[in-house]
Parts: C-alpha cells; sequence; structure tokens
C-alpha cells in the first residue's frame, strides 16, 4: 500500500507559475499528475517512469515539468504559464507496472488531490 499526498495547488493568474508537490509513503516505479476540471474525465498530463523519462500530453508539453527526488519520495509538477483553462484539481497517482502512462485505469494508488485555480 502507497499513501500519497499532494500539495502546493492554489490561485494564480493567468501566465503565472506553481510547483505541486506530491509525497508518498513508498518508491514505485512509475508515477504520474492527473487533473480533472469540473465535469470532464480525468485527464492525464504527466508520467515519469523508473528510468526518470517523462511524457506529458500535448495539452501541458513544453509548459508543465515533472520531476522527482527518490531518495525522499516526493513527485514534483512544476506549473508555467498557466492559462484558465488549466483549472482543475489535480492528482498523483502510482503503480508498479504501467503500459499507457498517461491512463488513469493503470494506476493502483492516488492522493486525495489539490486544487489548482488560474484566473484570466
Amino acid at each position: 500500500q502507497v499513501q500519497l499526498m499532494e500539495s502546493g495547488g492554489g490561485s494564480v493568474q493567468a501566465g503565472g507559475s506553481l510547483r505541486l508537490s506530491c509525497t508518498a509513503s513508498a518508491y514505485s516505479s512509475n508515477m504520474a499528475w492527473f487533473r480533472q476540471a469540473p465535469d470532464k474525465e480525468r485527464e492525464g498530463i504527466a508520467s515519469i517512469d523508473s528510468s526518470e523519462n517523462p511524457i506529458y500530453a500535448s495539452s501541458v508539453r513544453g509548459r508543465f515539468t515533472i520531476s522527482r527526488d527518490v531518495l525522499k519520495d516526493i513527485l514534483f509538477l512544476e506549473m508555467n504559464s498557466l492559462k484558465p483553462e488549466d483549472t482543475a484539481i489535480y492528482y498523483c497517482a502510482a503503480a508498479k507496472y504501467v503500459h499507457r502512462r498517461l491512463s488513469p485505469g493503470e494506476y493502483t494508488y492516488w492522493g486525495q488531490g489539490t486544487q489548482v485555480t488560474v484566473s484570466s
């Protein structure tokens, strides 16, 4: 059982930046960030594997950066050039084995989420 806890959400104006953190109770080979806006499906936006290779959804590529501190079991999401459409609850997730790295169904463990609100 891996417990995950997100932090760092908040309100920011368009063009601003935020850094999300996800503290894990143990190491997982694959970790990812998802987000869910009201009345929309949960969307995978960034994932990192055991080789520290990142992948990104096209909606955030070039603006968001996923990274992690493997010694402290903390996952990060650096978000720059934020847009109002980035407004959502952001979740971190973890799993040992993943095939489709941005698919929610692939992940076993989930955090409670942190709200990000971007105003225009």
